[in-house]
């Protein structure tokens, strides 16, 4: 993150995430009135895990003797948000190599903000001017505006 942010210029981005659904907006307001339209909608199918699993957890010998362990299932669901958040920042680095921002505003789950920023490019990372680990995909447009202008103010 570069600096402390002045609140959420017009023309800036705000990525909106969670493991399986995201927004692209953009402020066509300014840092006193933020106005966020979607330019952008990612969605992923991402069923729970037991529903993705079709086998038992896996065994193996432990050596010379009988005896035999289980081996941890595979967590499909969270492997599918970790890529869902890795296809994002492949989308942040085509968008801000066509110059269709100039700063970024990352608001997303925990998980899914630290899983999206060990993914983003530099050229990434030097637009990003704040950072909100708040879910808030499903929240009114409206709602969003206020979250994150008050989230910046603090910042």
């Amino acid at each position: 993150m570069t600096g402390k942010p002045q609140g959420l210029a017009n023309g800036d981005w705000v990525l909106i995430a969670d493991g399986e659904k995201a927004l692209f907006l953009e402020n066509v307001g300014d840092a006193d009135y933020p106005v966020l339209e979607v330019r952008r909608e990612e969605a992923q199918e991402n069923p729970p895990d037991r529903e993705q699993g079709t086998d038992r957890p896996g065994r193996f010998n432990d050596g010379p003797s009988v005896q035999r362990s289980a081996v941890q299932e595979t967590d499909w669901h969270r492997l599918a948000k970790d890529r869902f958040a890795d296809d994002l920042a492949d989308i942040l680095y085509r968008q801000a190599h066509k110059g269709r921002f100039r700063r970024i505003v990352l608001v997303a789950a925990p998980g899914t903000l630290g899983e999206l920023r060990g993914h983003l490019h530099k050229e990434v990372v030097d637009r990003v001017v704040g950072e909100i680990d708040k879910v808030l995909t499903n929240h009114p447009l409206d709602e969003v505006e206020k979250i994150v202008k008050a989230e910046l103010a603090e910042a």
